[in-house]
């Protein structure tokens, strides 16, 4: 059992009183990035594309099963910022990619 002096708050969703820490570590995996498959992304990770995808303003198209390397998380869950070797600045929605 959690420490005597630690702050507990109540979870409205199971209407119990949890840990603090609990709660932050409950908070922070559900607001990962996560690839198409759910899997949790991290800086430095290399994923694939699970679709042809357009770009804007670059005028070209990146295939499915294109490999992306280091990529780097953003303040957005839901989007993750990496480098192809003809694009820069390329931002792409999680939902399109899955980790390698």
């Amino acid at each position: 059992m959690a420490g005597d002096d630690e702050d507990y708050v109540y979870d409205e969703a199971t209407g119990e009183w949890r840990p603090s820490s609990e709660m932050k570590a409950q908070a922070a995996a559900a607001s990962a990035a996560r690839d198409a498959s759910g899997t949790v992304l991290a800086d430095g990770d290399s994923v694939v594309l699970v679709k042809d995808l357009k770009v804007k303003g670059a005028g070209q198209t990146l295939k499915q099963g294109t490999v992306i390397r280091s990529i780097r998380l953003t303040d957005n869950p839901e989007e993750i910022d990496c480098r192809h070797d003809s694009i820069k600045g390329l931002v792409l929605r999680t939902e399109f990619v899955r980790k390698r």
